[in-house]
């Protein structure tokens, strides 16, 4: 049995193929992942963009010939799109060109079911104690925040921040500074915003595990790893401590364009995304109150990918 599952985020597609075997073990054919930016300029018109549509389309033609190799029909793709197509007055005009174009037949999920999706996807593969739990998954568009213990989801809100999202409203480049960096006032101005905001979620408990998924917290494990080259072995399920946090903040404040693609060589798509996306990570931790998170390349695909093939 072969499944394919999609994830249209705010800034990423990624592909998930895989197969049940006869002892009923779960083996991934393929995880690809493409930053396309399809929120990108979102704010803006409250529409998607139409160089970003473009892109999206073009790489989702590519994934559903990918598919396709691997056994899985265009239209037998599970797709759902995440934070930015519940924000774009465009989407269904958008998702209806890519069934014609590509096959792939796409579904528009709420926040809620974002956050469920998650939670059933983030722990594969990470030895986690007993406990509470709580999961982040920062997008591009939207965070999503789950909390539950002995694998039974509680509490869990979608908050309106992500990485893509907040770099567009409060990280504009300095032209009075050195090239492509970003000024310490703007910061200081994002990071109250993103403490109000996650204000909003109140933890029934705090959790002993914090987990966090999706490209923001993968790549900055990357970089902590040192890491110039992807290796989901090394970064799945490592511990990110909140002084890593800090250092990268710092880092990537008094930074320009080339220095954060060149930290960020796992994905340099990411990089000018990166340090809002580690606010918000700090943010969290904080309110949860733990010192670290444990980093996770599982999510919505993933837990699409349980429900289709486990049940």
């Amino acid at each position: 049995m072969i499944r394919a599952t999609l994830d249209i985020g705010s800034n990423t597609l990624i592909l998930l193929v895989a197969r049940k075997d006869d002892r009923g073990l779960v083996q991934t054919l393929c995880d690809e992942a493409h930053v396309v930016g399809l929120g990108k300029g979102l704010a803006e018109r409250g529409m998607f963009r139409p160089d970003r549509m473009d892109a999206a389309v073009e790489v989702l033609a590519h994934l559903a010939h990918r598919a396709r190799g691997l056994g899985v029909a265009p239209w037998d793709i599970h797709a759902v799109a995440t934070s930015a197509a519940r924000r774009a007055l465009n989407a269904q005009t958008f998702f209806a060109r890519v069934q014609s174009e590509t096959g792939i037949r796409v579904e528009v999920i709420s926040g809620e079911e974002e956050a469920r999706l998650t939670w059933r996807g983030a722990s594969g593969g990470i030895e986690i104690p007993q406990g509470t739990v709580g999961v982040v998954d920062l997008g591009g568009g939207s965070t999503e925040v789950v909390v539950g213990e002995d694998g039974r989801m509680g509490a869990r809100d979608s908050l309106e921040l992500g990485s893509v999202r907040l770099t567009e409203r409060f990280l504009q480049e300095a032209p009075d500074l050195a090239p492509h960096r970003f000024r310490p006032q703007d910061l200081a101005l994002l990071r109250a915003h993103v403490e109000k905001t996650v204000a909003q979620f109140h933890w029934p408990i705090s959790p002993r595990t914090l987990i966090a998924v999706a490209g923001t917290a993968t790549t900055l494990g990357a970089m902590e790893l040192g890491l110039k080259v992807w290796d989901r072995d090394k970064v799945h399920g490592m511990r990110l401590t909140r002084t890593s946090l800090k250092r990268w903040i710092d880092r990537l404040l008094d930074s320009d364009a080339a220095e954060r693609r060149a930290w960020a060589a796992v994905s340099p798509e990411r990089a000018d995304y990166l340090l809002a996306g580690a606010c918000v990570l700090d943010a969290v931790a904080e309110s949860a109150r733990r010192e670290s998170l444990r980093v996770s390349d599982g999510g919505v695909r993933h837990g699409l990918m349980v429900e289709d093939l486990l049940g």
